[in-house]
């Protein structure tokens, strides 16, 4: 049997890792800018989270959500704490996906409405409604397209408001910065403003904070920059660390009804093990001060590099734009300066999504390889 060939892929193989650097089978080390898809915040096989997985291992790493599982409420109530938001309850899933098929399910529930608004460029994952309100065509099958969604812009209050006007739409989803489609992110203005109106029409506020969350923007989530409260907070990536796991944090205005929402998966003892880990890390490390500490010097430095056109993003999420197509640059930099970057809709754009224990010293390293690499490409 063959793999299903949808990857393009680099000829790099890593088989081990340690916090910023992956190591690939020919001894070569790599600097990890990228984390996989801002999937290692801790770093990778943090010793503390490593050994949080394999004591659940000795015990019991799943049963079904049938049973009681402790382990679920003690991520709940970490999460509560240290994000802020004690007063949401939390679904528990395998994915960012999952998270936001969830969260648009939900709000259809509450208000028995079907239409949703996202917004351009967005990317809120490959299941059948987080597809629908994702800004692709090319990932859109005709089973995706029965969905009714509109895609407005940014910043354009009246637009959205004459949209929420006619009464049919179920919730609005949003990332607090994006991911895919290139860092771009609405004014505060327009959040605040969105939040009110979503109030207003009693249409479900959805942040999908599956990529900005935990403490990626130096705010655990991206939206608590714009001083917001959304309804619906969908998380995933940072929180294992690697390990699959995803959430839905609920407004406690919502209520549960047995059944209207389930995963086989989802909220698993080891997951759950993996999650509380990070939790604990992030904390412990004081990781969130780091990413605001790095992403000043990072950005202070990068004023050395006169191809950089615009840093875009915040916190350990940032996006460095150039005039030209970034593709040649992002490979030569993987194949031969040994520096993950990652790529965005926006073909100027290098992703940069280390993890939150990234210092000052692999910031140099990547800026050297950088005017390195464009000092021969030219």
């Amino acid at each position: 049997m063959n793999l299903f060939n949808v990857y393009p892929l680099y000829d790099v193989t890593p088989v081990k890792a340690l916090d910023c650097i992956i190591t690939d089978d020919k001894g070569i080390e790599y600097l990890d800018l990228y984390g996989g898809h801002a999937v290692i915040s801790v770093g990778h096989t943090h010793p503390e989270y490593v050994a949080k997985l394999k004591d659940q291992l000795d015990h019991l790493a799943f049963y079904s959500n049938a049973i009681q599982n402790p382990i679920q409420e003690e991520l709940a109530t970490k999460l509560g704490k240290l994000s802020g938001c004690d007063d949401y309850d939390l679904f528990l899933c395998s994915s960012g996906a999952e998270a936001n098929e969830n969260a648009l399910k939900l709000a259809s529930f509450i208000n028995g409405k079907s239409k949703v608004i996202a917004f351009k460029n967005s990317f809120h994952g490959r299941t059948s409604a987080a597809v629908a309100v994702t800004d692709n065509e090319k990932i859109n099958a005709p089973l995706n397209k029965q969905q009714k969604v509109t895609f407005l812009p940014f910043d354009d209050v009246e637009t959205l408001e004459n949209e929420l006007k006619r009464g049919d739409v179920s919730s609005v989803i949003i990332e607090s910065i994006q991911g895919v489609g290139g860092l771009d992110q609405a004014s505060t203005q327009f959040f605040q403003a969105l939040e009110q109106l979503c109030k207003t029409y009693e249409v479900v506020l959805i942040l999908d904070e599956v990529q900005a969350g935990y403490g990626r923007t130096g705010k655990f989530f991206g939206f608590q920059h714009h001083n917001i409260k959304p309804d619906i907070i969908t998380i995933a990536k940072g929180m294992g660390n690697g390990f699959p796991i995803g959430g839905v944090l609920i407004g406690n205005h919502i209520a549960a009804v047995s059944g209207m929402l389930g995963t086989t998966f989802g909220g698993n003892h080891l997951s759950c093990a993996a999650g509380i880990a990070v939790l604990d890390i992030i904390e412990k490390e004081k990781l969130i001060d780091n990413a605001i500490a790095i992403s000043a010097y990072f950005q202070e430095q990068i004023k050395s590099v006169p191809e950089v056109i615009q840093i875009k993003g915040r916190g350990l999420m940032l996006g460095i734009e150039f005039d030209f197509d970034v593709s040649a640059l992002r490979k030569k930099l993987i194949i031969e300066k040994h520096v993950f970057t990652g790529s965005a809709s926006n073909k100027n754009l290098l992703r940069i999504l280390p993890p939150l224990t990234i210092k000052k010293e692999a910031i140099d390293t990547f800026i050297i390889a950088l005017k390195e690499t464009l000092a021969e490409l030219k």
